[in-house]
């Protein structure tokens, strides 16, 4: 095996409250670092301690303002210029995720511009959970340790002992997403056909699927607006479930999103803390996804496999 080097993590600005969780499940305190500001905004990031030889991870989320993604990119060059031995972007939520194709004419795609700002930065792997598509790891000219969030999900759901459990995907795209989780609990999945006008808004939505007494759990990568969501789980409703709750890996929640999530159906909606939240929700719970990141460093750390941290069918 190869000579084991000193691991370091470090924490930008945004994700430091998660950080210091995964920093301490893997047992190790946070690697300190000083981040300046010019007076019209710029940022200038230095690590208060050598890392020379060591193998860095940057723990970063790239939700806005775009300062977050610029402190990251930042980071990385300032770990490459000092010496590191290997640099990890450790990015929970890996934003622009949403642009991972050309859909229509004269637009860009974000998520490969993004790879590709983590390549000139002279980041060397990347590790995060539930892309909004897996093809995105494609866009990356390393390594990519993509986890799955169904790891903390799935013993959630278990433990709420649902009788006739059925999972919804709230749109087409998401199908994969939502099969792979109702095979854990051998259930029936439904899907909701939506169609939009524009981003964010919906023009009409129907129900493909039988959720007749059902306790339905809606599966998605992230919640925006909670536009989508909370239709989708009126109509399971309208349609004769029993229950509806959501599970969404990362919670954007913008815009009206508290006000609709309170206002709608839905018996609770999952997420875990990959965006920290801006308010607290009585019908929100957040499931850490430290421990989890935590144990993938330290496998990338040993040279062993990540696989064993996925659960199985």
């Amino acid at each position: 095996m190869a000579a084991i080097n000193a691991v370091k993590i470090f924490s930008g600005s945004a994700s430091n409250y998660l950080a210091k969780e995964i920093a301490k499940y893997y047992g190790k305190d946070l690697g300190a670092v000083t981040t300046l500001r010019f007076s019209d905004g710029e940022m200038s990031p230095s690590f208060d301690e050598s890392v020379r030889g060591c193998d860095v991870f940057i723990i970063q989320s790239t939700f806005p303002t775009a300062d977050n993604l610029m402190e990251l990119l930042l980071m990385i060059d300032a770990a490459r210029r000092a010496s590191a031995h290997y640099v990890t972007a450790v990015i929970p939520y890996f934003g622009y995720s949403r642009q991972d194709r050309k859909d229509r004419p004269r637009v860009g795609i974000g998520a490969k511009l993004i790879g590709n700002l983590l390549t000139a930065a002279g980041a060397d792997r990347l590790m995060t959970i539930d892309l909004h598509a897996g093809q995105i790891q494609g866009f990356m000219d390393f390594p990519v340790d993509h986890l799955e969030g169904n790891a903390i999900f799935v013993p959630y759901l278990k433990s709420l002992n649902l009788q006739n459990i059925v999972f919804a995907s709230p749109d087409v795209g998401g199908v994969v997403r939502t099969r792979n989780m109702a095979k854990f609990f051998n259930a029936e999945m439904v899907i909701c056909d939506k169609h939009r006008k524009r981003a964010n808004e919906i023009a009409s939505m129907q129900l493909i699927g039988d959720v007749k007494g059902a306790d339905v759990v809606l599966v998605d990568d992230l919640i925006d607006t909670g536009g989508t969501l909370c239709k989708a789980a009126q109509l399971i409703m309208d349609k004769g479930a029993n229950s509806v709750r959501a599970v969404v890996t990362h919670p954007v929640l913008s815009g009206k999103a508290y006000e609709n999530i309170s206002n709608s159906v839905l018996t609770e909606l999952l997420v875990t803390d990959t965006i920290p939240q801006k308010q607290t929700s009585d019908k929100i719970k957040v499931l850490s996804v430290a421990e989890l990141f935590a144990k993938a460093i330290g496998r990338i750390r040993d040279h062993e496999s990540i696989s064993s941290l996925f659960i199985k069918y």
